[in-house]
């Protein structure tokens, strides 16, 4: 068996001396190196990731500052300073765009009276104008999808067949819910798809961006621009110039497939009736 010396414990020691602050030296570096990824991933994150909150100090346009004035007055009650929300009031408005503002503040159904299944159409409590404040200083301080500006109809005098496109994509993305007179219809949890007769261009332009209530989004992957003017066109030309699809008679608008089932069962009744009182005199 090796003795212990005098000259081992001496080294054992030496070594135990040198270990120690190797190992702080460690774990030194390896809280250094986490300290540097967090603040490298908050770096990135600040500089690459979307606003998730407004700017106190963006710089808003003229509009957008009438804009502020009105939103603070009428508004802030329920979405908060700067749009940011409140609970159990209403949601916040950063990334719904001036879209979304246009439709819900041109239909009346903004500001809203009372929490409901659905926002009831009201008459609107700003003009054009305001509506258009509003909205623009909610596009910069959140942004978002907004109106495109430009002639929202096709001219027909230059494609005459946009009309028929614009039937062929109404029928297929709109009729399950507004009819195919666009009339309206009911949804399921006391909600209902509003009639497009007293629609502007510009409010079912924004609806088909912003995807109110149970309304989807028809955003450009889905309908490019031009397949949403053309829709509009159709609406416009098809259903609120009081042109009935076909027919002689105004049977929910459906053109003469109604009318043919009318006359149907009229006549069976009429048939029925006639062939029992011919049985009874007989």
């Amino acid at each position: 068996m090796t003795s212990d010396t005098p000259a081992r414990r001496r080294a054992r020691v030496f070594s135990r001396r040198r270990s120690a602050p190797s190992r702080a030296r460690r774990r030194l570096g390896a809280a250094v190196r986490m300290l540097a990824a967090l603040v490298l991933a908050g770096g990135v994150y600040t500089a690459f990731a979307p606003g998730a909150f407004a700017d106190d100090d963006v710089q808003l346009s003229a509009a957008a500052q009438e804009g502020k004035a009105l939103f603070d007055n009428s508004c802030i009650s329920c979405h908060g300073r700067d749009g940011q929300g409140v609970d159990e009031r209403g949601p916040s408005l950063i990334g719904v765009g001036a879209a979304s503002v246009e439709f819900q503040v041109s239909t009346g159904r903004m500001p809203m009276t009372r929490q409901e299944a659905q926002a009831e159409e009201k008459p609107p409590q700003f003009n054009d104008d305001q509506t258009r404040q509003l909205a623009q200083y909610v596009q910069e301080i959140g942004g978002g999808p907004q109106v495109p500006d430009g002639p929202l109809t096709v001219d027909l005098e230059k494609d005459p067949d946009a009309l028929a496109r614009g039937g062929e994509l109404f029928r297929v993305n709109c009729t399950s819910c507004h009819g195919f007179g666009g009339g309206g219809g009911a949804l399921s949890s006391g909600k209902f798809a509003p009639s497009l007769h007293d629609a502007t261009e510009r409010q079912i332009y924004a609806a088909m961006l912003s995807g109110p209530q149970n309304m989807p989004v028809f955003g450009d992957n889905q309908l490019t621009p031009e397949q949403k003017r053309q829709i509009i066109t159709y609406i416009e030309t098809q259903l609120q110039e009081d042109k009935d699809p076909g027919g002689l008679f105004n049977l929910g608008r459906y053109g003469p497939s109604t009318e043919g089932m009318a006359i149907f069962l009229v006549g069976i009744t009429i048939l029925v009736f006639t062939s029992l009182w011919i049985a009874g005199k007989s």
